[in-house]
Order: structure tokens, then C-alpha cells, then sequence
């Protein structure tokens, strides 16, 4: 088989090797960029810090129609796309359809892939064809019960919610903030997780014309904080500096990366140029505040008044005593924990968010910080599902989504129970 490799340089075949190198280099920190190994590399095989086979699929995607499984992206030409063109990886990359005409599920962010340029895709090719490692593993199929195993209709889909536009600088804008544009719209394809989704699984906006992009979104049982310029709920209180470090390390600010954020940190942010990083947050800075969610009151004494009931221990906040029990020795009394190791509770976006689900998720299932290179030592929040009840986690959470200053709807019984059922805990 004939493979074409786009681009290769002309002259002595030394030189022409070190173009295809170079050409390939630059397609891996690509697919660092756009978090490939993210969902196309499957969990740990149980062994301490051994990751299974890059690349090779098998990672179950949680959707509201049932589990997808990630393929295999390895250059192996029976299980993986070593037989595809460019032509072929072209059009599975940007509109979501294998050879053979097979579509994808839109769990693929083909529709934000679709921006990204002809020259960056070339690399991309590159780098998978042969820079990568081919497995001959296959990865598990996907198989959803009808009627959403009829990939036929996946066409109706995309003709009514896909773009297929190349992203198109703005002339009016610097070539920085076009940059962040064009990694959080492409590549980085933020909006699939950061922006809500419509009945039929859409995303209600690709960029940020779109009223509701990046407002904040719900994927397997998680909701990914709104990114517009929201003074509470949103990134308006955090400067480009404190984005740009929360991308490198997942802490900024007094914030720490949770759930599925913490892989895109350890395999995609953490591996970002400085530039690329400081241009996505110039770029999410210029973002006006949208759907408006909680209210942050940054009066101390809001604050003081919080630490004096855990203090005194009240009986008009049932919440309190939970938290003295369970969550004052890392968050602290005054919610503000201990910077590079466990996040504020004051004043965090996420816990004022309007939908309390990634809150009563790490409850549930416990959690753990980003591990990178030159970044804080990696701290684990336990599991409290054996510890607490359905009721004492809604009021706990309804107390630190109250105290400090924070300002959110209550979390009620029977959404712990509702979140339980779906992690089977």
C-alpha cells in the first residue's frame, strides 16, 4: 500500500527526511492540541501508572443514548486506519463519515474538526500514519439500541446541525485572539464539552457569535463550567495569567481541574506552547458574560459570618456540621483551601454553577488533581458514598454552595439519589 504524504520537500532525499520529520513533529504537539489520546486511548490496564496502548480505541463515552466506544486511530491496516488516504482521514476528521460511507457519532467533534486548516490536517495525517505506533487490537464495538443504532439517520444530523466551514480569521482582531479562536473552536474543540446540548444531541453554538457557546454543558455526568465572561459562574473574576496557568498545571487561581478536565490538562494543556496558551485565554477574556448563573458577594463579611457558624456549629444550617466533619480539614473554615493542593470553595465558579451535577459527582465517586510536569504533587479527593446519605451530601452541598458569600439554588435528595442510581454507587 501506497501511502501519500502531503508536503514532503523537494531536493536530496536527506532533506526530504527531515521535512517528513518535521512535518511529523509538528502533527504530534497537533494532536496534543486537539487531545486525541484523550478519548482515543483507552484507561489504564490496572497497573500502577500503566496506560494501555496510545491511540488504540476502547474507551467507553458515556451519552444520553447509550455507551460508545472510541475506535482505533493506530496505523494498523486491519484494526486501526492504516489503509485510509489522505482523502479518507480527511473526510472521517472533518465531516464524520469512515470509508465505506459509515457515520460517525457525533461523540466524534467532527463538527468543531471541521475548522481546522488544510495544512494542520496534513500534519495530522502525518504524525498517525507514521508517527504512531500501530496496535492490532480491535476496539469494541459500539452498540446502541434502536432507534440510535440506525447510522443512516446520523446524515439527516448533520445536514441540520453540522457545520462544515474552515475556521475564517477575523480581520478586526489581533493574530493572537485569532489563534485562541482558532484552538478553542477547532482543535481544542471546547464547545463539545463546554457548550449545552440541544435534544438531538447538537451543540447549541460552534463560536462565539452563537449566543449560548461555551455557556456550560452536561457530558457524562459532569457539567463543564461556563467560559464566557460571567463574574460568578464564568471566567470573569480569573485574569489571562490565571487561565493560562490552569491550563499548564489544572490549578489557577485557587481553582483545580476536576473530572474529564483533568486528562485534557495531562494530555493536551500541560504540553502547550506559552503563546498558545496565553492566546486561548486572551481569546475566552473577550467573551461577554452570558447565561448568568449564582452570584459570588466578595463583602469579607459575608465570609467571616460562615466561618463563626462552622465555629459555633448551628443547628440552623444542618450542612455545617458535614462540612466540619468531612470537608473543613482540606477546604478549610473560611472555604478558601490551600493553593496548589485543594481548591477554594469561596467564590469558585463551579460551585455556583447552575447545575450542582459535578459537585455531587466527586461526592459520589471522589476525585484526583492533574499530575504534571512541574506542577503541584497530584492530591485525591475520597469517595463519600459510603460515608454519607443521599440527604447529608444535599445538605452539605447546599450549605457550600450558600456560605462564604456564595449565592446558588439548593441541592435536593433526590438528585444524590438520581446521580447515584446512574454511577451505580
Amino acid at each position: 500500500m501506497v501511502l501519500s504524504m502531503p508536503c514532503r520537500a523537494s531536493g536530496p532525499g536527506d532533506a526530504g527526511a527531515a521535512a517528513d520529520a518535521a512535518l511529523i513533529a509538528r502533527g504530534a504537539y497537533l494532536a496534543k492540541l486537539a487531545d486525541c489520546a484523550g478519548c482515543h486511548t483507552n484507561a489504564p490496564t490496572g497497573k500502577p501508572r500503566e496506560p494501555s496502548p496510545p491511540f488504540a480505541g476502547g474507551l467507553p463515552m458515556g451519552s444520553p443514548f447509550g455507551t460508545i466506544y472510541t475506535s482505533n486511530i493506530t496505523p494498523d491496516p486491519v484494526y486501526g486506519i492504516g489503509r485510509y488516504t489522505y482523502d479518507d482521514f480527511e473526510r472521517a476528521v472533518r465531516s464524520g463519515i469512515a470509508p465505506g460511507g459509515e457515520r460517525l457519532y457525533p461523540a466524534m467533534p467532527y463538527p468543531s474538526f471541521s475548522k481546522i486548516g488544510d495544512d494542520d490536517l496534513h500534519a495530522l495525517y502525518a504524525y498517525f500514519m507514521h508517527g504512531v505506533k500501530p496496535v492490532a487490537t480491535p476496539a469494541p464495538k459500539t452498540k446502541l439500541p434502536f432507534p440510535f443504532n440506525q447510522r443512516w439517520a446520523l446524515a439527516i444530523w448533520d445536514e441540520l446541525f453540522a457545520p462544515h466551514e474552515r475556521f475564517d480569521p477575523r480581520t478586526d482582531r489581533s493574530a493572537q485572539w485569532n489563534r485562541g479562536a482558532y484552538l478553542v473552536q477547532a482543535l481544542g474543540h471546547c464547545g463539545a464539552c463546554h457548550t449545552p446540548r440541544g435534544p438531538a444531541y447538537e451543540e447549541r453554538g460552534f463560536n462565539d457569535g452563537d449566543p449560548l457557546y461555551l455557556t456550560g454543558g452536561t457530558n457524562d455526568h459532569w457539567f463543564a463550567p461556563n467560559l464566557t465572561g460571567d463574574p460568578d459562574s464564568g471566567l470573569g473574576a480569573l485574569s489571562e495569567g490565571d487561565i493560562a496557568a490552569f491550563l499548564q498545571h489544572g490549578h489557577g487561581a485557587g481553582l483545580s481541574a476536576f473530572g474529564s478536565m483533568v486528562e485534557v490538562i495531562e494530555d493536551s494543556g500541560q504540553y502547550m506552547t506559552d503563546d498558545d496558551r496565553q492566546a486561548i485565554a486572551a481569546y475566552l477574556k473577550t467573551l461577554p458574560p452570558r447565561e448568568k448563573s449564582g452570584h459570588v458577594d466578595t463583602d469579607p463579611s459575608r465570609n467571616r459570618a460562615t466561618v463563626d457558624v462552622l465555629r459555633t456549629g448551628s443547628i440552623e444550617y444542618p450542612g455545617a456540621g458535614v462540612y466540619n466533619a468531612f470537608c473543613a480539614r482540606c477546604h478549610k473554615a473560611d472555604g478558601r483551601g490551600v493553593a496548589g493542593k485543594y481548591p477554594r470553595l469561596a467564590g469558585n465558579p463551579a460551585v455556583v454553577a447552575p447545575h450542582a451535577t459535578s459537585l455531587i459527582r466527586l461526592l459520589i465517586d471522589g476525585g484526583r488533581s492533574a499530575e504534571t510536569v512541574d506542577g503541584p504533587q497530584p492530591h485525591r479527593m475520597p469517595s463519600f458514598a459510603g460515608k454519607l446519605s443521599d440527604t447529608e451530601m444535599a445538605r452539605v452541598l447546599t450549605f457550600i454552595r450558600n456560605a462564604w458569600g456564595n449565592e446558588a439554588r439548593p441541592v435536593a435528595p433526590r438528585e444524590v439519589k438520581k446521580m447515584r442510581a446512574a454511577l451505580h454507587r
